[in-house]
């Protein structure tokens, strides 16, 4: 008898030492440090890199190194990923989705490192991506793989994945409602007592980390701003809609430039062609550069026309036109910028570029307004607000930027537009759009979990699981009598008929020969393909459950047959997938 492994024997130890619950808290407190870890060795391994590069660059010379840095940094990370990291880890959000969706929350040890590896290198060089969605990825494989060490099951594992996802959060931001929220909202984790303590714990560990480590100043540090007035209501309504609209843009625009760059063929020639576009975005317009909190922070507490230094426009910029031009181009570009980054190759999020985005739309819209002499709107608060809409929008989490942005820049006293301007944009991009940037790939493959239980169920089902192969099959030319010796021999009530290619050209059920299998003068003069009928519809084995159960309610059919590239697989039965639905449902619930 083979003896337990060490590890065995650490898994047994940890489980009779500690019930259910006492082991789920402890080990979210230990996933909230390590994740407020993680986001602090990011963010300090980032700077440090791109204070490494600008001190040898001066944009004002036209320093040629501002239109090597993105490339180079791109390319590095190509290398890291293809050579070392060997998988995709693009998307980091998305990834985290998909694996509590279809992997029963299994991510891969690497990618406890290579997603911070790799952004650091893209963000540090001047890609133009923001740090959280790798942090969330770092976050969500330590929470996945220490529930995989000690065999927890699926529901423990994916609240212990949202325990990392809301520490690394916390830890970039301070902010541990928000984080929270973000697990709430975003990786549509239930909503229950028993998950919310788990992640309350990991959040203020993060926090604590970062706080400990970094200061517990915010992430825009500002004087308090301007009191909310009710008369402004309707221009903050205004600004959610466009805050909206401009969410559409991004979503649109991102998915769009990826797809481009997805048909370019070869992995060299992608990064190069976005190296070389990503590089003169930055030197042309240098706000492009990085995560963009610099500008995001001019814009909230120092001088506005501050931003434009070292660009082409500095020299114009006390001319109006000229400013809000300027304001235009890095907020349309900052999208083009972000996508050609990741679409070449870069690894970083849409957190930061939504965040930055949202600041200068709201910051233009009230600079705009206030043309008008009978218009006063406060253009810092509006800089503040945009930031929630458009993080609203692009996510489709009002409540994470709502929360957020309240928590980091302090301005709990503008709960009310906070919350006027998120919720219309939500509404405005939902209009649009039925799903956030981080779940529309998912939801086209039918892959995207969801707060309705039964859906999520479905989701986590496996078709391959519940296809039957055990069926007799007969071929067109077989005789009733023949057909009755196979019935004899079989517990089924369903033949598939299938031709000598293996394709299935129809199914013969004991209904339809009630009649006449008692008349042995019909055995040899009745053949199978005079009693078979089409099937109503089939399915494929690689289609998702969803779609499976739509098409049994639409046929009424209780069994169909699985076909792939025209051959006959087997048969999926509503019992069977009512049988595994519950093994899972149990799987799903339990704690």
């Amino acid at each position: 008898m083979k003896k337990p492994t060490l590890t065995a024997k650490l898994v047994v130890w940890i489980i009779k030492r500690f019930n259910h619950r006492q082991l789920v808290l402890i080990l979210s407190l230990i996933v909230g440090l390590l994740g407020g870890l993680a986001a602090v060795l990011l963010k300090n391994t980032v700077l440090a890199t791109k204070v490494f590069l600008l001190d040898y660059a001066d944009i004002e010379a036209g320093n040629i190194i501002y239109l090597i840095t993105p490339l180079l940094g791109i390319f590095l990370t190509v290398i890291f990923v293809r050579y070392v990291v060997k998988d995709s880890i693009s998307h980091g959000v998305s990834n985290v989705l998909h694996a509590i969706s279809r992997k029963n929350g299994r991510l891969e040890p690497h990618n406890t490192y290579s997603s911070m590896v790799s952004s650091t290198l893209t963000v540090g060089f001047g890609g133009s991506v923001g740090l959280e969605a790798p942090v969330v990825l770092t976050g969500a494989s330590i929470g996945s793989n220490i529930g995989q060490f000690l065999r927890l099951n699926y529901k423990t594992v994916t609240l212990l994945i949202g325990c990392g996802v809301t520490a690394a959060i916390a830890g970039i931001f301070k902010s541990p409602i928000a984080a929270m929220i973000f697990s709430l909202e975003v990786l549509m984790l239930s909503l229950s007592m028993w998950s919310v303590i788990p992640l309350l714990i990991a959040a203020v560990a993060g926090t604590t980390v970062s706080s400990f480590l970094m200061g517990s100043q915010a992430v825009f540090h500002i004087s308090m701003p301007e009191a909310f007035a009710f008369e402004n209501i309707p221009w903050y309504i205004s600004l959610g809609i466009i805050s909206g609209l401009v969410s559409f843009y991004f979503t649109k625009t991102c998915m769009g430039i990826e797809s481009i760059f997805s048909r370019i063929r070869g992995q060299f020639t992608r990064l190069f062609t976005g190296g070389v576009i990503l590089g003169l975005l930055v030197f042309l317009l240098p706000p492009l550069y990085g995560e963009g909190y610099e500008t995001l922070k001019l814009l909230l507490g120092g001088d506005p026309t501050e931003i434009a230094r070292n660009s082409f426009f500095y020299g114009f910029i006390d001319k109006f036109w000229v400013f809000a031009l300027f304001l235009l181009l890095i907020l349309f570009l900052k999208v083009v910028a972000m996508a050609v980054t990741t679409g070449s190759g870069g690894v970083g999020g849409i957190f930061a570029p939504s965040l930055f985005v949202g600041g200068v739309t709201g910051f233009v819209s009230g600079k705009l307004l206030n043309i008008f002499h009978f218009i006063d709107v406060p253009e810092r608060n509006f800089a503040l607000v945009g930031m929630a809409g458009v993080m609203a929008g692009v996510m489709h989490a009002p409540l994470t930027a709502i929360f957020l942005i309240a928590e980091i820049t302090g301005g709990y006293q503008l709960f009310v537009p906070l919350i006027i301007v998120a919720t219309i944009s939500h509404l405005t991009m939902r209009y649009f759009e039925p799903h956030s940037i981080y779940t529309k790939r998912l939801a086209q493959k039918g892959q995207l979990i969801t707060h309705h239980k039964d859906k999520a169920v479905l989701t986590l089902l496996q078709l391959g699981n519940v296809i039957e192969t055990d069926l007799k099959t007969v071929s067109p030319d077989t005789t009733l009598g023949e057909l009755v010796k196979v019935i004899s021999r079989s517990g089924r009530n369903i033949f598939p008929v299938i031709d000598r290619n293996e394709n299935l050209t129809g199914i013969v059920m004991l209904d339809y020969i009630r009649d006449i299998i008692f008349k042995p003068d019909m055995y040899d003069k009745v053949t199978v393909g005079e009693l078979m009928r089409t099937p109503l519809t089939t399915v494929s084995s690689n289609e998702n459950m969803e779609s499976v159960m739509r098409k049994f309610e639409e046929t009424n059919a209780w069994n169909l047959p699985v076909i792939d590239e025209g051959k006959y697989v087997g048969f999926v039965s509503k019992s069977k997938i009512f049988s595994e639905y519950r093994k899972v449902l149990l799987q799903f619930t339990e704690h």
